[in-house]
């Protein structure tokens, strides 16, 4: 059990365990929302985010931890946005086009390959970035609500020294 007083690290919201996190989420955001391929690897997203694949673990954390953008493949080895899995894989990255259902069809197996899904929109990009936002404000209100006790306990603690120190006077 955990209880608010607890400096447990893992009763933080992931938005402030890491005072890095809203940047490293806005930026996954914007890279996962417009790159040409909706799904990469996590040492592949790493070296479009921070041109250095050894981050690979560190941009596993941040999508597992925000499953509110951010979904694994089923075998935990990919990453992509959930926003734009919500597309069909209809978009071919060499002509950058949205291919029909027939002309999806007559591709060889080797050319689907070069099929992705749509990019977003930057009015969608903004959305994800505004619910990012306000997810890392809301986490820090969360947290100032829960120092109220700190500030009465020290009062209440003030007081009874008082009362005990009178007493054994």
């Amino acid at each position: 059990m955990r209880f608010p007083w607890t400096k447990d690290k893992y009763a933080l919201s992931p938005y402030l365990r890491d005072p890095n996190r809203l940047g490293d989420v806005i930026a996954a955001i914007q890279a996962m929302a417009t790159y040409k391929f909706y799904k990469l690897s996590f040492a592949s997203w790493a070296d479009r985010m921070s041109a250095d694949e050894s981050q690979a673990d560190k941009w596993r954390t941040v999508f597992i931890e925000h499953p509110e953008f951010f979904r694994l493949d089923s075998a935990k080895e990919k990453a992509s946005l959930v926003w734009r899995r919500q597309f069909p894989k209809r978009y071919d990255v060499d002509t950058v086009k949205v291919l029909t259902n027939d002309e999806y069809e007559q591709l060889s197996p080797e050319m689907k390959f070069r099929i992705s899904r749509v990019p977003l929109a930057s009015a969608d990009i903004k959305a994800l970035i505004d619910t990012a936002v306000n997810l890392h404000s809301r986490a820090l209100e969360h947290q100032k609500d829960k120092r109220w006790w700190a500030a009465l306990a020290g009062a209440v603690g003030g007081l009874v020294g008082s009362v005990l120190g009178a007493l054994l006077k």
